[in-house]
């Protein structure tokens, strides 16, 4: 419970003692917004590690050198806890954008470091403003940013963690319409930080694996027109993989 305290207290006052901070990006960004970019990215990166090592995680990372260093990319991924985001986020290499649900947008001084960051709010109950979220996705990659979308639409909460919920195909027109590759990632007892046991925080054991790029262009027709299935059958085996490691 200790822990969950210090990690309320680091994000809130973080969040609050970040207001300058926001300010000054705001500054930068109207000279050079890569700049701004960068740095908005740096200091997320290091909150996230901080409250990472509070939680006491070790984290076995496998198959990073397979994220393309040339080209934006859209990681996908299984999705069991909220530590996803953080685990995930410290290894992104260049800026990128998350798909966040609709309602974090109302958060404040959250959602102005998440716009800082490219994050993107998706609407899931409303297919006009949904499809204007991916649409706005595809322009960002186009411009260099890489996306990280959870297909499953939400937490998955059930019992095994092989037990995927199905991952939208809608997700992927992300990668198939910007042109760029696919990087699944398969994240092995993430839930055992914190939902297993909510609300405390224990200590657990992480696999991490980012398994080789997927080309859309180079898949066969069939393959390409259900790629949420064929994503989805590669996390599944290598969760099923990596099950030994935990």
């Amino acid at each position: 419970m200790i822990r969950f305290i210090v990690i309320c207290i680091v994000v809130v006052g973080y969040l609050i003692l970040s207001i300058p901070l926001l300010l000054a990006e705001w500054v930068v960004g109207k000279v050079n917004p890569r700049a701004r970019d960068l740095s908005s990215l740096r200091i997320i990166q290091a909150v996230f590690r901080l409250i990472l090592k509070i939680t006491g995680a070790t984290v076995t990372v496998i198959g990073h050198e397979h994220v393309p260093q040339d080209t934006p990319v859209l990681y996908i991924g299984n999705h069991r806890s909220y530590f996803d985001i953080l685990l995930t986020y410290v290894r992104c290499p260049d800026l990128t954008g998350y798909v966040a649900k609709a309602e974090m947008a109302k958060i404040p001084l959250l959602s102005n470091w998440m716009r800082l960051l490219h994050c993107l709010f998706l609407d899931r109950k409303d297919i006009k403003k949904g499809l204007k979220t991916i649409l706005t996705g595809i322009d960002k990659m186009k411009e260099g940013i890489s996306i990280c979308i959870f297909p499953e639409g939400t937490r998955n909460r059930g019992e095994s963690e092989l037990d995927l919920l199905p991952f939208h195909e809608g997700s992927f027109k992300l990668a198939t319409k910007s042109g760029c590759p696919i990087v699944p990632i398969a994240l092995n007892n993430t839930a055992s930080i914190f939902e297993k046991q909510s609300p405390r925080i224990r200590k657990a054991h992480v696999v991490i694996e980012y398994c080789p790029p997927i080309y859309p262009d180079r898949l066969d027709k069939e393959t390409k027109k259900h790629l949420g299935q064929y994503c989805q059958r590669i996390i599944r085996e290598t969760l099923e993989k990596n099950q030994k490691l935990v």
